[in-house]
């Protein structure tokens, strides 16, 4: 009769590259996912910070009759880091009375005239060395246009129209990108 012979534990090194390989191939598809939604993340900051700084804009306008325009803050260059809010407008900005919390990846200011205002926000977060820009146009009532930025690419005519008929700036009163590629495929 003839005896099998049986393993007694462990596995093979075929079996060990096999494991290995899958496991670089989940790696190879998960890790470039996690960046891009890593990076969507980040850019909602600019968004939520915008819409704040909408609306302490919209209650100061309530109280004194005019927008208050607030110079880049901070004062730093954009780069993938979080930067301490100071510099810049800051003065402005509290007089607002807005400030975000935490330190911040995105540079923002407000541009106004005082019945109008623009307010941007610019940063760099996959350090590429193209930035995303960010923004909110609210033009002077009953004006089909509002302000350019002091920085940033939204123009008087809004942030970017997602709508396939349009793909341009265009919507005013909106917090969005200023161009397509903004916290798009620059990720």
């Amino acid at each position: 009769m003839r005896t099998l012979l049986t393993r007694k534990g462990g596995f093979t090194l075929i079996e060990l590259m096999i494991v290995v390989a899958i496991i670089g191939i989940l790696a190879a598809i998960a890790i470039p996912n996690f960046l891009q939604f890593q990076l969507r993340s980040k850019a909602g900051e600019a968004k939520t910070n915008i819409a704040a700084i909408r609306t302490a804009e919209e209650g100061y306008f309530a109280e004194f009759n005019n927008y208050v325009a607030a110079g880049q803050t901070p004062g730093s260059a954009v780069s993938t880091n979080k930067r301490v809010w100071t510099g810049g407008g800051l003065t402005q900005f509290d007089q607002l009375g807005w400030s975000p919390t935490g330190e911040v990846f995105f540079n923002y200011a407000v541009t106004s005239t005082g019945s109008s205002y623009t307010i941007d926000a610019t940063g760099d977060l996959d350090g590429n060395g193209t930035p995303s820009d960010f923004g909110y146009v609210h033009p002077a009532p009953g004006a089909a246009a509002g302000l350019s930025g002091s920085f940033g690419a939204c123009t008087t005519a809004g942030v970017w129209d997602p709508d396939p008929t349009v793909l341009a700036p265009g919507l005013l009163n909106t917090v969005g990108p200023c161009l397509g590629a903004d916290g798009q495929s620059e990720f």
